[in-house]
């Protein structure tokens, strides 16, 4: 392959995670990241392919300040069990322990259709979630570094789930948690029939 050809090779892989990133609603900032694109040069894209498609009105360009608080992700026992769901798909294609979580822009492009596939994956399990692809990317760069967020196993069921690093106790993971009242499994079994049902 010319120098060429594979310049031009990766170029499309850089406007094609970008598309992919645009359409999930990610910030200029984390589009830059991930694909070393410029910011005008994303905003060309989100023109020329997006605003002017027939699903332009479904994604909106995000303004304002990254989500930064992880009290967000153990609000109640729903967001937790979200979190530890997607937890453990960054898990499974290695994305907590890549060393691209502590600088993605050593890895870019790959990096960044891993995030894509973990999230969709979490898209098509919990259609009715409400994490958007801007938290999904905080909770991983938390999980990361380790110093608020991490993975562990639940002292009850083994389970893994999302704990506080800073709580004094271990704690158990959502689905215990929720067990314990009956408003609890409720939404369990509601939670459940989202998971389960791929009209839901």
């Amino acid at each position: 392959m010319r120098v060429t050809d594979h310049r031009y090779s990766r170029d499309l892989e850089r406007h094609h995670l970008a598309l992919r990133m645009i359409r999930h609603e990610a910030r200029t900032c984390t589009i830059r990241l991930c694909t070393t694109l410029t910011d005008d040069r994303i905003r060309k894209l989100y023109r020329s392919y997006v605003s002017a498609g027939p699903a332009a009105q479904a994604v909106r360009r995000k303004r304002g300040k990254s989500p930064r608080r992880t009290a967000y992700f153990l609000r109640n026992a729903s967001a937790h069990l979200e979190a530890s769901l997607l937890a453990g798909l960054f898990a499974a294609v290695g994305l907590i322990e890549d060393e691209g979580a502590r600088n993605p822009a050593q890895r870019g492009i790959e990096f960044g259709a891993l995030f894509c596939d973990a999230f969709e994956t979490y898209q098509s399990l919990w259609r009715s979630g409400h994490l958007s692809f801007e938290h999904a990317w905080f909770l991983l760069m938390a999980l990361a570094s380790g110093e608020d967020l991490q993975v562990d196993g639940c002292p009850e069921c083994g389970g893994a789930f999302v704990r506080d690093t800073l709580s004094l106790s271990p704690g158990r993971c959502p689905l215990c948690r929720m067990k314990t009242d009956t408003r609890g499994v409720r939404r369990l079994l509601a939670e459940r029939r989202n998971l389960a049902d791929p009209r839901s």
